[in-house]
């Protein structure tokens, strides 16, 4: 099964999306955005930019836990993964990204 967008609005009444992949984990959570538009910008932005290496910046947490953030093409970061237990687990992480990421399937929680 194929991964697909959540957009949703949180009580801030600021907008955010998160994309799962086909087992319904969530692999790339977005910023949080003031408008919906801005949020499904967002998400435009990851399926553009998530097929490509250069956009991912591999990083270490202060508690030396892996993950990794999608950057656009300016730099601005447009997602962050969870934390990993290990370099493998969130190459792999990125991999499902990469795959999961150009869906267009956007389940709409506003």
């Amino acid at each position: 099964m194929a991964g697909w967008y959540e957009l949703n609005k949180h009580k801030n009444e600021q907008f955010g999306f998160v994309l799962k992949a086909g087992n319904g984990e969530v692999i790339l959570t977005s910023e949080q955005y003031t408008t919906k538009t801005s949020a499904q910008s967002g998400i435009a932005s990851v399926q553009v930019n998530s097929p490509i290496d250069a956009r991912y910046e591999k990083k270490t947490a202060s508690n030396n836990s892996p993950y990794f953030n999608l950057k656009a093409l300016n730099g601005q970061v447009i997602g962050t993964s969870q934390m990993y237990s290990s370099t493998t687990a969130r190459d792999n992480g990125i991999e499902s990204v990469k795959t999961n990421g150009p869906t267009t399937t956007i389940k709409d929680n506003t």
